[in-house]
């Protein structure tokens, strides 16, 4: 049985590249949990929400610059949604998975003991502040070296057709084949501080519950429930 967290030199390999500043990973990895277990002053400058907030930005520019460039033929409303195919949490906590990041995380007991590390947001958020961090140790060329795989593997699961639309409107299409159907989007839940709240969301196809999902906003949380609603019906892989 693995000794969690994994050293973080084995991340380094993972995602083939050594940091000059090994503290940038190192609070990348650092969820505020354990942070807030170390009992010091400002503990919140020493988790990876900051860096999560910049790796947000970074994501978003280098994927948008990409499908600008790639797909010249389509109109705005489709690159905005096939963008947010590609960054919602769903895909982060895929791409998380792909180089084993839950298991570098560094997590309070609450959460170590709530299966914090296979928790899709804790992930996402952490890739996010991965990105971040590679972006200030190497620049941005070394993120789109690191990032691009993953995006280019997405976008492939996108066709044939090329992009299908955001996970709302695919479910809704999908439900729309039945008439008389009803699909609705139901808020169970909310957590955390004002400023970092996390929504907790279930679609519900004529009442039976088809999707749960979770996001820092009530429409990330529908997506993310619309998401898995589409994966239980066959539509799209986990």
């Amino acid at each position: 049985m693995a000794n969690y967290p994994l050293p973080m030199e084995e991340l380094e390999r993972a995602i083939g590249y050594h940091y000059q500043n090994r503290e940038l990973l190192e609070r990348a990895l650092t969820h505020s949990s354990c942070s807030n277990e170390m009992g010091v002053p400002n503990h919140h400058l020493l988790c990876n929400e900051r860096l999560e907030f910049l790796g947000d930005s970074v994501l978003s520019i280098i994927t948008s610059e990409y499908l600008f460039s790639h797909f010249r033929d389509c109109p705005e409303g489709d690159l905005t949604r096939m963008r947010a195919d590609l960054v919602c949490e769903r895909a982060l906590a895929k791409y998380a998975e792909k180089i084993g990041l839950g298991n570098y995380l560094r997590l309070g007991k609450g959460e170590e003991k709530n299966h914090g590390r296979e928790c899709r947001s804790i992930v996402a958020d952490a890739f996010e502040a991965l990105l971040a961090s590679l972006y200030l140790d190497a620049g941005r060329a070394r993120v789109e070296e690191f990032l691009m795989p993953f995006i280019k593997a997405e976008l492939e699961t996108l066709k044939p057709g090329g992009f299908q639309g955001d996970s709302k409107t695919r479910l809704q299409q999908f439900v729309q084949q039945n008439e008389g159907d009803f699909l609705e989007y139901v808020t169970v839940g909310e957590s955390g501080p004002d400023h970092r709240k996390v929504f907790s969301v279930e679609a519900r196809l004529n009442g039976n519950v088809i999707g749960r999902g979770e996001g820092r906003s009530k429409r990330g949380a529908e997506q993310a429930a619309a998401a898995d609603a589409l994966v239980l019906f066959g539509i799209t892989e986990e």
